[in-house]
């Protein structure tokens, strides 16, 4: 089979490197990729926002399954295209994308149909939030309303942070037309966890429960990012939860999505807040997360092109999923100044010394080569993933590898799965 996956992140390269596993795959080419990925496919120099030119490649060179990786060409409606031209690719239409692209759509969703998430409103007029936002008083989280890669989330502790969060949002328009509506939630305490789902349509079926560690600094402080590591599957999710969790927000999310008419083929990302014994949704995304991709896939041990057949042919019922028992802890290296501004161009040294290392696998993200050398082309540059039985091992395993690369300006949390289950 030949296959397409489009995208250049620490995501793709663990799909192209779970791809690369399919005893089906016969060639793999990656738009635009980058060095970690070309290690598994063929880097191909278009981008995600030219679906013309990607799917004139895909109809050119006879491409049997298009795999869409970010979240961006899904809201603009990649698929839709592609299916429009009567070629196969894996992930939603842009109606059913909205789960993520709209914050307000997925809210409204939620509560007509009863399913858990925090009390919110939506606004338009940054004056009307503002005055919202002092009458109610914090803690509050706003919300850009658009994609925002991840940056677009405030949790504000005081009255204050939250107003800055609505100028930044809608006066000073730093998401552009992400940020022209915005939510703004009560804040819920807990801790986060996410489940991501393979849903055909007619059935939906979980990942290994995962960690995200969003905020910049340890111990949860500073701003939201990306991503700052992860690991899986993560202890706070036990059987009894895990299934509530499936009987009050995955199942009713899918039928919810059938009860609107919305078709939808790909994963759902459920991010969940943990209180007690109970779950509400802080989020939908419409992709594989990132870095929660970089744990959950090394841990699948099913063919993931068959999975991928399965949920566009309808048939995820009868597809048999099988997990590794081991442990997954991922690191990120970040561009000094990240998610601020960063400066990039440094050389990465040590990568070269890991990577037979066993059990360890460096996932590029924010990347670049230039003469065979690797520079730093991004925020969030590597995600060090490492795998082993027990947490401990497996996170000092990551942590002894973080310490062999090195790049100006670098730096990453120290406490990523330090507490598994009760992290912040």
């Amino acid at each position: 089979m030949r296959v397409l996956l489009i995208g250049r992140g620490g995501r793709e390269n663990a799909l192209a490197w779970k791809l690369s596993q399919s005893s089906r795959l016969e060639k793999l080419f990656v738009a635009p990729g980058n060095p970690g990925t070309a290690e598994f496919g063929e880097n191909i120099s278009l981008i995600e926002s030219e679906p013309q030119a990607l799917l004139d490649f895909a109809r050119q060179r006879e491409i049997d399954l298009t795999v869409v990786g970010p979240e961006a060409p899904l809201a603009a409606g990649i698929v839709d295209l592609f299916q429009e031209q009567n070629l196969k690719i894996f992930g939603p239409q842009q109606r059913a994308a909205r789960l993520e692209s709209s914050k307000t759509f997925a809210k409204q969703l939620m509560q007509k149909y009863d399913i858990p998430t925090a009390g919110y409103q939506s606004f338009t007029d940054p004056e009307k939030a503002l005055d919202y936002i002092k009458d109610r008083g914090a803690p509050l989280v706003v919300k850009a309303d658009g994609l925002a890669a991840g940056k677009g989330v405030t949790v504000a502790e005081t009255t204050a942070e939250a107003v800055a969060a609505v100028e930044k949002i809608m006066i000073e328009e730093k998401f552009g037309r992400a940020g022209e509506k915005i939510v703004v939630e009560e804040y819920l305490s807990g801790q986060e966890a996410t489940i991501l789902a393979f849903c055909d349509g007619r059935s939906i079926k979980p990942m290994l429960p995962s960690r995200d560690h969003k905020p910049v600094y340890d111990g949860g402080k500073g701003p939201n990012t990306g991503g700052m590591g992860a690991y899986a599957p993560a202890p706070l999710v036990g059987e009894d939860l895990q299934q509530k969790i499936e009987n009050t927000i995955i199942s009713p999310t899918l039928k919810a999505l059938q009860a609107e008419g919305i078709d939808f083929k790909g994963i759902i990302y459920f991010g969940l807040m943990i209180t007690g014994d109970q779950a509400k949704v802080l989020e939908y995304n419409v992709r594989f997360g990132d870095p929660e991709a970089q744990v959950v896939l090394p841990l699948l041990e099913t063919d993931l092109i068959d999975i991928f057949e399965a949920v566009l042919e309808e048939k995820l019922s009868g597809e048999e999923i099988s997990w590794s028992s081991n442990k997954a802890v991922c690191v990120i290296m970040a561009s000094g100044g990240y998610p601020g501004e960063y400066k990039t161009g440094y050389p990465i040294t040590g990568l070269e010394k890991l990577t037979q290392q066993q059990d360890t696998i460096i996932f590029q993200a924010g990347t670049e080569e230039r003469e065979g050398e690797i520079f730093t082309a991004g925020g969030r540059v590597l995600g060090v993933t490492a795998l082993g039985d027990r947490f401990q091992e497996t996170r000092d395993r990551a942590y002894s590898a973080v310490a062999g690369i090195n790049f100006q300006g670098s730096h990453h949390r120290t406490d990523i799965a330090e507490r598994p289950g009760k992290d912040i």
